[in-house]
């Protein structure tokens, strides 16, 4: 059965935030640039300094006009990127649901629904890239203050973890992609700010280091679950992925800082890792696992632009993963080996993203159009598109408000790739 859509958008100020339900959607819209609702009946809902629940006015109240002042005021103090309206309509959306989603704390919310209201440290990193890439340093900056309250001992994190930093929800075990994609993020985030504070830092040398010490003589990292969250006995290229991305950016950052041990320890690694993942998954053509017949995986995107220097033959597994995996709808699913009907929208944007680095312009652009013309009512990028185009599941998610954001900053004026080299400081 399809799973129905539960939100169709938030309303929120500060650390309130207030779903909106598909019901009292409809008719109604978003204030440009604000998170302001304007209902069916012209009345206006949002949610003012001070009070923990949302309030509705009449047309023309002064506090109602503050507050969707105020979130002009937010986005015009960064970039919304795009080219056309729609475009640029939906990046200023994902931008204030970004926004809305964390927390001052710096948690990020995956979304506001259910077992979604917790913070995962793989969609905490993307937003943090897609916020700082477009200016906004302090809500960057929180994440990353988060991410580093968060690291548990041996330098990995918790699966997800409670928003208020506490510690895990359950018991589901670790997946060590977050050691790649914290490490990525931080490096985006230095490169727009020109540094990192030492706390930060840290967090990357125990990320990294943690990798670093328990590769494999096969070079590949431990088995842990990947972006699926399932459990598995074999390496995925969803882990082994944004490690060697997270190595790759370490390396970059310990040449800023200064520290050649840093740099030529991760750079040692990264270089077993790129041989290992060579030697794993090139022969199935760079599939789930390096198992032939577990088919394509769309984190194959991951070891594309912009989180590695572009090859050939990556190029063209990604080019045939999107083949295998785009449903009838025009989205994508995870994997061959994924089970349902609906199309996601993350690994739909992954695809877009790469494209948009590798300079396949056009791909990128009917890709985020296809992304832009599935959202709710309200303008929220969902989880998930139906068999016949419908938004479902939560709505907003953070991943996927993130990767439009850096979609469409890959297209329009490119994104840094992490090169691996510790003389290198691109």
């Amino acid at each position: 059965m399809p799973q129905p859509l539960y939100l169709a958008g938030l309303l929120g100020d500060g650390d309130v935030v207030v779903p909106v339900s598909v019901a009292d959607a409809d008719g109604a819209a978003y204030v440009a640039g604000s998170d302001v609702l304007r209902l069916a009946d012209g009345s206006l809902r949002y949610v003012p300094p001070g009070h923990d629940d949302a309030v509705t006015v009449p047309p023309g109240d002064v506090g109602a006009a503050e507050s969707a002042g105020r979130g002009r005021e937010w986005l015009a103090s960064g970039e919304v990127p795009g080219r056309i309206g729609v475009e640029l309509d939906a990046a200023a959306r994902a931008l204030l649901d970004l926004r809305l989603l964390t927390l001052s704390s710096g948690a990020v919310a995956a979304g506001w629904h259910g077992s979604w209201r917790y913070s995962w440290p793989r969609d905490a990193s993307w937003a943090c890239a897609a916020l700082a890439s477009t200016g906004h340093l302090d809500e960057a900056r929180a994440i990353l203050g988060f991410l580093a309250r968060t690291q548990r001992d041996d330098g990995t994190w918790e699966a997800r973890v409670l928003l208020d930093g506490s510690g895990p929800p359950d018991d589901r075990p670790r997946q060590l992609d977050a050691n790649g994609w914290v490490p990525w993020a931080a490096w985006v985030y230095a490169g727009v700010v020109g540094e990192l504070d030492g706390r930060a830092y840290r967090m990357v040398v125990h990320a990294c280091d943690h990798v670093a010490a328990t590769l494999g003589r096969d070079g590949l990292p431990p088995v842990t679950p990947d972006y699926w969250e399932t459990r598995t006995r074999r390496h995925t290229i969803g882990v082994a992925a944004p490690l060697l991305a997270g190595l790759r950016a370490g390396v970059v950052l310990a040449g800023v800082e200064g520290r050649s041990a840093h740099a030529a320890r991760w750079a040692d690694a990264a270089a077993r890792l790129d041989e290992g993942v060579e030697g794993a998954f090139a022969a199935t053509g760079y599939h789930r696992t390096p198992d032939p017949g577990s088919g394509a995986d769309a984190a194959v995107t991951f070891l594309a632009p912009p989180f590695a220097p572009g090859r050939p033959d990556v190029a063209d597994a990604v080019l045939d993963a999107r083949k295998r995996l785009t449903r009838r709808n025009g989205g994508v699913v995870p994997g061959e080996d994924w089970t349902g009907t609906d199309s996601w929208t993350p690994e739909t944007g992954f695809f877009a993203l790469a494209a948009a680095a590798s300079g396949r312009y056009d791909e990128a652009s009917e890709t985020i159009a296809w992304l832009t013309s599935h959202r709710t009512s309200l303008g929220a990028l969902p989880e998930k598109v139906t068999q016949d185009g419908a938004p479902a599941s939560v709505a907003p998610l953070a991943w996927t408000a993130a990767i439009l954001v850096l979609a469409l900053l890959a297209r329009d004026q490119g994104l840094p790739v992490p090169q691996g080299s510790a003389a290198d400081d691109s």
